[in-house]
């Protein structure tokens, strides 16, 4: 039965087609649809009149309200296009309104345009002074864009305007991480896990919390858990209905249909770690298909795994919803989601549920979280007994599903000629600490170990990834303050894959950091015959690199407690014996490894994939 208003809309549009020009009526049913939420048809009736009534603010007013709304609505469906241009048409009759502003620049960003998104921040922000979301969206663009000291006012800026806006303070703790400033470090830790146990709705980001020190395996939990109902509790509901529309996954008929979701199918640390797995899958039994939602870069990276796949979708300019119809309509069985929750996250495809089982794997170091009707995102995390111990599990959302080696590698990394030490600013005769990982990474209380091996050790340097100008900075001051010359720092510029592997040939010790370890870089090195020193945690990421070095039956490199790290390292520097010993040990176990082995991990992980499906089944 139609309503009062449905029949009041159809007198209107009845009116309209005898007289097509009949203002008062075209009105009347612009208004008609705005209550009935039908919005598209809505904008349709106040287009025709804006033409008409050029100057009539009420009628542009109408409209643009309706353009924002279904801006709101594209964007909530991952429609960002669509809701760029609805917030852009807003702005040709707004040009002031800080609102459309904001919303646009949000749109903008999630299609990767970040200087667009810059300029519609600041747009906002001039229209709007005192909207702490803007500074923090414009905190959030420049941070991408590398800006990161920008970055950092402009958070600041968000939490002078806003002192409750939680997630800019996280991302403001983040960034100084990652430009090495640890002024009020350990006060801003403790408040934010403070935030994570008591405000569920704090939007506390899941990977920064990661690598903030003294956090726990349960707080991480909680913080997933948190993130996972604040950010897809609305998809999760909404699975009945999606199935309804057509996701409607099938269990495996011949072969095992593995799909793997990724933002990462380029010149990645991710792309140098599976390529090889990909390759090597047995074709006989599975059908290997690859959803890629990032960034084309054309390097033969990208050109390697298309062809690795049986099938290469990319998905990236569909909404979530669309690209969780793709993965049903190609019956995918298990979806792997390698990006998990960092910055190119697209977790709402997976919370779609568009394949019977979930599983999270290598992107985020940690579990994905549960709902709040005790329904995790993900069915299973692919990890080690080492890294989760049997008596962790409590602390995952997720199922236990245990590999071999939790990493996969590929022996077909390329290497440069080695360069000279002259041409990589190291002296010729120096002992040399190195370590790769990025600088959030380095932590104060880890740095100052380092600080102390350098002054133990005559004539050591430590050889550091240049991330960004700050960080350089930052470090170089921490150092003097510990009594290190400036040029007992070395910092390595970027460069390709094949340069940076053949430079580990000047490293005679890589020491890793604590609470998130070297991952992808822990593994070049061992690549490289290089001996990595880490220090195990009790979290995910604190316990990667021991991970490694177990499968490499290298635990003599493996300490729990920085005491003896620090002893270890000094142990090591001043017997050149032992780690030559080392070196020859890791290249004789190097290519029978777990870690290295990556036949052996394809073999596993198919397993692993059949016991998934078996369970289900039953």
């Amino acid at each position: 039965m139609q309503t009062s208003n449905e029949q009041a809309l159809k007198q209107y549009q009845q009116a309209l087609l005898r007289n097509p020009k009949d203002l008062e009526a075209q009105i009347n049913c612009g208004n008609l649809c705005v209550e009935l939420q039908r919005y598209e048809e809505a904008a349709g009736y106040f287009r025709r009149l804006v033409r008409i009534l050029k100057t009539n603010p009420h009628v542009a007013y109408a409209l643009c309200y309706t353009l924002q709304v279904l801006g709101n609505q594209s964007h909530a469906q991952g429609r960002y296009a669509m809701a760029e241009a609805y917030f852009a048409e807003a702005l040709q009759h707004q040009p002031n309104n800080a609102v459309h502003w904001y919303n646009r620049g949000n749109a903008q960003r999630e299609l990767g345009q970040a200087k667009a998104a810059l300029e519609s921040f600041k747009q906002a922000i001039k229209f709007d002074p005192n909207d702490a979301d803007a500074y923090n969206n414009l905190g959030n663009v420049q941070r991408e864009l590398g800006l990161l000291d920008s970055a950092i006012l402009s958070y600041e800026t968000a939490l002078k305007l806003n002192p409750k806006l939680y997630h800019a303070k996280v991302h403001l703790v983040h960034q100084k991480q990652h430009i090495c400033d640890w002024q009020g470090l350990e006060a801003d830790v403790a408040e934010i896990r403070h935030w994570v146990k008591t405000i569920p709705q704090a939007q506390i980001s899941p990977f920064a919390f990661l690598a903030m020190p003294n956090t726990t395996a349960e707080e991480q939990k909680i913080c997933a858990n948190n993130w996972v109902n604040n950010r897809y509790a609305g998809l999760i509901a909404s699975q009945a209905e999606a199935k309804h529309a057509g996701l409607k996954p099938n269990l495996p008929k011949t072969k095992i249909k593995v799909g793997y979701l990724s933002a990462d199918f380029r010149l990645h640390p991710l792309a140098f770690l599976i390529s090889e797995l990909i390759e090597l899958h047995n074709r006989s039994t599975f059908e290997i298909v690859a959803f890629s939602y990032g960034v084309n870069d054309k390097t033969s990276a990208r050109a390697r795994l298309e062809k690795a796949f049986d099938a290469f979708y990319d998905i990236s300019n569909l909404s979530d919803f669309e690209a969780a119809q793709k993965i049903a309509t190609c019956e995918i069985d298990i979806l792997v989601d390698l990006t998990g929750f960092t910055q190119t996250s697209r977790t709402g495809i997976a919370a779609l549920r568009p394949a019977p089982i979930n599983v999270n794997w290598l992107g985020f170091a940690g579990t994905m979280g549960i709902t709040s009707i005790d329904k995790p995102l993900f069915d299973y995390i692919l990890t080690d007994a080492f890294i989760t111990p049997p008596e962790t599990a409590q602390y995952y959302a997720e199922k236990l599903a245990i590999l071999p080696c939790y990493q996969p590698n590929d022996s077909k990394r390329p290497i440069d000629k080695t360069p000279s030490r002259t041409a990589c600013n190291l002296p010729e005769s120096a002992f040399v600490f190195c370590c790769f990982n990025q600088t959030f990474k380095i932590t104060p209380e880890v740095f100052a170990v380092w600080m102390r091996l350098l002054n133990a050790v005559p004539n050591s340097v430590l050889w550091l990834l240049d991330c960004n100008v700050w960080a350089k900075q930052n470090l170089i001051r921490e150092a003097k303050l510990a009594g290190v010359s400036a040029d007992k720092l070395i910092f390595a510029p970027r460069m390709s894959i094949a340069e940076h592997l053949a430079r580990h040939a000047h490293a005679d010790l890589f020491l890793d950091t604590l609470p998130y370890n070297a991952h992808t870089t822990c593994s070049d090195a061992l690549w490289m015959n290089v001996p990595v020193l880490t220090c195990v945690g009790n979290t995910f990421s604190a316990r990667v690199a021991g991970s490694l070095l177990n499968a490499l039956n290298l635990n003599e490199l493996i300490t729990y407690h920085l005491q003896d790290y620090e002893n270890k390292a000094i142990y090591l520097a001043n017997n050149k014996q032992e780690l030559l010993e080392l070196q020859q040990k890791i290249m004789q176990n190097k290519m029978h490894s777990a870690l290295f082995d990556t036949q052996r991990l394809a073999k596993s992980l198919e397993k692993v994939f059949e016991n998934m499906l078996a369970e289900k089944l039953h």
